[in-house]
């Protein structure tokens, strides 16, 4: 497992270049901050490498997507509302969005306990409600990923109804449900550093999951469409958006 993080310094300076070309073709769409890695994670605060990429955003007004399991974003709340008014969308969506900033916030399990074995470091789920409420009570489009359930441990249907149950009561516009995913075969790879989880935590575990995952690195198609329905019916119960459109 790595013990070091990059940061890409001159981040700014190349979404500058690419958006002035974007925008004076005025090819809008929106961005999405971050999907391969959280955009606020402890260094930021040092950095601010993530706040620099926003004000090149509101400078060529592109609306953005922000998905994070960090209250840091809680900082950036002034650009995000200069962002949110001014940004031009892409033509199919002006009338179904009409936002220029969305707010997401991933959580996996609403069990502390938990949390903190498969997320530690990060903030304790409650604080990152408490943080989408705040970003609601400021006007923002916001919600919840619960991406990814993970199976046997989030997913039974007690969990799942707490879940939704618990976005709606915290002011979550939508939420987002979706299956753990298992990627890779070497030692560093998400599918081996997961079963090493399993392993020392919940080794009756790991033979169900053999079962769910075979060799695939998706669950079942059975188990996502059950998990599908199971959403759409507790979204539909709770008054909630099951997506953001």
């Amino acid at each position: 497992m790595a013990k070091t993080l990059s940061a890409k310094i001159n981040a700014p300076e190349v979404l500058e270049k690419q958006l002035k070309r974007k925008a004076k073709k005025r090819e809008y769409g929106i961005i999405a901050v971050s999907t391969s890695t959280d955009p606020y994670q402890k260094i930021e605060e040092k950095l601010k490498l993530t706040r620099k990429l926003l004000e090149v955003i509101l400078k060529y007004r592109f609306p953005i997507h922000i998905l994070t399991k960090s209250t840091l974003v809680l900082r950036d709340l002034d650009l995000l509302k200069e962002i949110d008014k001014k940004a031009i969308l892409p033509e199919d969506l002006r009338n179904k969005l009409k936002r220029g900033v969305i707010i997401n916030f991933s959580i996996s399990t609403l069990d502390e306990k938990l949390a903190k074995i498969i997320e530690p470091g990060a903030p304790k789920p409650k604080e990152r409600l408490e943080a989408m409420r705040k970003c609601k009570e400021e006007g923002f489009l916001t919600g919840i990923s619960y991406i990814p359930v993970l199976p046997f441990l989030s997913d039974s249907d007690e969990s799942l109804e707490g879940m939704i149950k618990t976005a709606k009561e915290y002011g979550a516009d939508f939420v987002f449900v979706g299956a753990l995913t298992l990627f890779g075969n070497k030692p560093a790879d998400c599918k081996a550093l997961y079963y090493q989880f399993l392993e020392k935590h919940y080794p009756e575990l790991v033979p169900k999951y053999k079962s769910l995952f075979r060799i695939f690195f998706q669950p079942s198609k059975e188990y996502q469409k059950e998990l599908e329905e199971n959403t759409k019916r507790l979204c539909e119960k709770y008054e909630i958006k099951n997506g953001i459109i």
